[in-house]
């Protein structure tokens, strides 16, 4: 049963260290702020200026001389940061202990053996930064909903040993502490927050697995022959119907008693209620985000309550929209073409893949998929003169990091000094993501101001679509011939208005001798009725081609 609770829980820099501390960190001097809300995990660069959220840990990650820990930790101490994080072994002098003192910043050191990107990964597991919705706290089972690690602890109280919760990929999802009083493989499981793959090879060798998913009742595991796993388990299968959600392994000097071993069905119950809990609230978060996202870009009434709980208010931000290339029936831009389910699937994985990059970027970043586009919020703080250049940098890094297998363009709209103008910033970057798409090339990101000219030329088309408006004069003369006679007349007009006039750079764009292109220049100039020294004409003539399909302008092959 769901049991609302007063107080909604969160996680501080005491329950990091109450969650972590046995395996991964270790307290090394000062800090005044443990019992406060931690704000998010901030990976140190020194070239990098961008804030950061308050009460932060900060992984200083080649941080090690003490000099440079007392000028960051009184930098952090300046900037709000909860704690600091520098690899173990280190040892404090007199000056850092005073600079940990004097700043409030826990000095925390992370194990040997444990790299950045697992503490980095625990930490945001257990940091609620995330929580964007008003939804309350709530209880299942005596513990705070979804709280593995809590109830790990709880399992482990009750059967008086170390014990983890792994998926049914042998991933662990949470761990209790007194992880020290098991075995050197139960060390290694957890700095990488995976059982290693000998270890499962041995366990489905041996048909440990096959055991423990059909029956009810838990499994007792002798050692296994490998000489780092010298402590026998008891594993349980955690269920939801006929449905394996994943393991409880604790590890025990011995077969359980009968009261242990009831103990063990009973939190494995409730294992399987907060893990189907954090299933569906993850569903549920992505859901809401996407509303809220979708509320504050479209500037409503409702904006400002959006971009409030977002986490965005009063900060200037950029839209960004990212949509992917090769759109069904060979049109990337339209928006109500049937996809297939690969393209929904690289649809949610890409705008997965933006959001955590968003979220290194700038912490309070918001990232939902809305139909075919993913957008992202991303606040700019410092100096407006650069805005635009940073969002580039930003899209840009992120296509090159994914690469090309999945070919995806990012459009960038102009800034929003606040909450107000994202509908502005929004419209401009789907502008600019359209231009993208229509037109595929080399440019993969873009911003609204670079493809001013292109945009209105689309929405020039647009409206001449809609009013059911077709070429005439003498491009409707140059269409009609060459459909009858398969000829290529369009096209060379279209390459010598490009070429601005230069035969020798038309006749190579359209693959063809400069004499064949002069005397296909004259034919046209005889069968469209076109004065090609008029400027006028040829503007009129160019305005047309450009709303033209880009398939019938120019057309592929020879």
């Amino acid at each position: 049963m769901l049991t609302p609770v007063p107080g909604k829980p969160h996680t501080s820099l005491a329950r990091v260290l109450d969650d972590l501390g046995d395996m991964l960190l270790e307290s090394i001097a000062g800090g005044r702020s443990a019992r406060r809300r931690l704000g998010g995990v901030v990976i140190h660069d020194p070239l990098d200026a961008s804030e950061f959220p308050a009460q932060a840990v900060v992984l200083g990650v080649g941080v090690h001389e003490p000099d440079d820990v007392v000028r960051l930790l009184r930098d952090l101490g300046h900037k709000g940061a909860a704690a600091l994080v520098v690899r173990s072994p280190f040892i404090p002098t007199a000056e850092v202990r005073r600079a940990a003192d004097m700043s409030g910043v826990a000095l925390l050191g992370l194990t040997r053996g444990a790299s950045w990107a697992q503490v980095a990964a625990m930490l945001r597991t257990l940091l609620v930064e995330g929580d964007v919705g008003d939804v309350s706290p709530q209880t299942l089972g005596g513990m705070p909903s979804g709280d593995l690690f809590a109830l790990a602890n709880a399992v482990a109280a009750l059967l008086d040993a170390p014990v983890t919760i792994e998926d049914r990929s042998s991933r662990v999802l949470a761990f209790s502490g007194r992880q020290d009083e098991a075995d050197q493989s139960r060390v290694e499981t957890i700095l990488g927050r995976q059982v290693p793959e000998r270890f499962t090879r041995g366990l489905e060798r041996d048909g440990i697995f096959e055991r423990i998913y059909r029956v009810q009742a838990p499994v007792y595991v002798p050692p296994l022959r490998d000489e780092s796993m010298t402590i026998p388990r008891v594993a349980l299968a955690v269920r939801a119907g006929d449905e394996i959600l994943g393991s409880i392994w604790a590890a025990v000097p011995g077969p359980l008693s009968e009261e242990r071993t009831q103990a063990l069905i009973d939190a494995g119950k409730v294992v399987a209620l907060h893990m189907l809990r954090l299933r569906a609230g993850a569903d549920v978060e992505r859901r809401l985000r996407a509303d809220l996202v979708s509320t504050a870009l479209e500037g409503g009434t409702g904006a400002p309550e959006a971009i409030a709980r977002l986490g965005l208010q009063g900060q200037p931000a950029i839209v960004l929209a990212l949509g992917l290339f090769g759109g069904p029936e060979g049109d990337p831009g339209d928006p109500f073409a049937e996809d297939d389910l690969r393209r929904v699937a690289d649809r949610q994985r890409i705008a997965d893949a933006l959001a955590m990059h968003l979220s290194a970027v700038q912490a309070r970043s918001a990232v939902a998929l809305l139909g075919d586009v993913a957008y992202g919020i991303v606040p700019m703080p410092g100096n407006g003169a650069d805005f635009e250049e940073r969002s580039v940098r930003v899209a840009a890094t992120f296509l090159e990091r994914t690469g090309h297998r999945v070919a995806a363009a990012i459009g960038i709209g102009p800034p929003a000094l606040d909450g107000t103008g994202l509908s502005r910033s929004r419209d401009g970057a789907d502008r600019a993501l359209r231009v993208l798409l229509t037109n595929p090339g080399a440019r993969r990101v873009t911003t609204a101001e670079d493809v001013h000219v292109d945009a209105l030329m689309l929405d020039l088309a647009d409206l001449a679509a809609s009013r059911g408006d077709v070429a005439t004069g003498p491009i409707a003369r140059l269409l009609a011939y060459d459909d009858r006679h398969q000829s290529r007349l369009v096209h060379t007009l279209w390459c010598w208005l490009d070429a601005f006039g230069d035969v020798a750079a038309a006749s190579a764009a359209a693959y063809v001798h400069p004499n064949t292109f002069r005397y296909r220049l004259r034919r046209l100039a005889e069968v469209g009725g076109i004065n090609l020294d008029d400027p006028g004409e040829r503007f009129a003539a160019m305005l047309q081609l450009r709303l033209l399909p880009p398939a019938v302008r120019r057309p592929t092959g020879e």
